[in-house]
């Protein structure tokens, strides 16, 4: 294992302290805001994360950038819509963690540009900002694959006929571990995870532009 590498690793652990529960919380909270109260009586609308913590998932974050936590229980039989109501619960993860990158973009530009720095310090700054950023972007990319149990498969749910959703669900059941362990196969090979980047860096740059202002206003306070 690389220097570098390891303490990109060092790093995501803030993620995982952060960034999945805001995830899972988000969930729960649309879900409560929707009528459903499951989450919060099962002690799961919390930012705690050894609340939302799941070992497999968690590894797969920190070994490859890629993860997810332990879901957070959604009864639809409490949506006036269930479709839409899974499917408006399902996106709330993944829009946290874009939210949560936008945010730290922002600040992290705010420190970099006007909070006064030896070179060593903003190069530590600048790495932890950047993997914490790139992490979050693929955690929303990541969960957005519509394969079951992955938020995508709910949010493609919501698209799809009664019949095909409950053919989805009972694959779902049967198949789940097996579909988490050959995605983390196909990361670690580098065949899913190439695109993804590739997807996670359009993301970033378009963070980027609209964080744009911080850069320009940098530069007009510099001449």
């Amino acid at each position: 294992m690389s220097r570098e590498y390891g303490i990109t690793v060092a790093i995501r652990i803030l993620v995982v302290l952060t960034a999945l529960p805001l995830h899972e919380c988000a969930h729960g909270f649309i879900a409560y805001k929707l009528g459903d109260p499951t989450a919060k009586n099962m002690g799961r609308l919390t930012l705690n994360p050894f609340k939302h913590f799941d070992l497999f998932g968690t590894m797969m974050l920190l070994l490859t950038g890629f993860g997810f936590a332990k879901p957070v229980p959604i009864n639809p039989a409490y949506f006036k819509n269930r479709k839409s109501g899974m499917a408006l619960s399902a996106l709330a993860g993944p829009m946290s963690n874009l939210l949560f990158a936008f945010v730290l973009l922002l600040v992290g530009k705010g420190a970099l540009y006007f909070i006064p720095m030896n070179e060593t310090a903003f190069m530590v700054v600048r790495m932890i900002v950047s993997v914490m950023i790139t992490t979050n972007i693929g955690l929303a990319i990541f969960n957005m694959i519509p394969i079951p149990p992955l938020d995508g498969s709910k949010v493609l749910a919501f698209f799809l006929s009664d019949r095909t959703n409950y053919r989805l669900m009972a694959w779902e059941g049967r198949y789940q571990m097996f579909l988490i362990f050959g995605l983390f196969i196909l990361l670690s090979t580098g065949v899913l995870s190439r695109p993804l980047n590739l997807l996670a860096d359009l993301v970033y740059n378009g963070l980027d532009f609209l964080t744009g202002f911080m850069d320009l206003l940098a530069r007009v306070i510099a001449t």
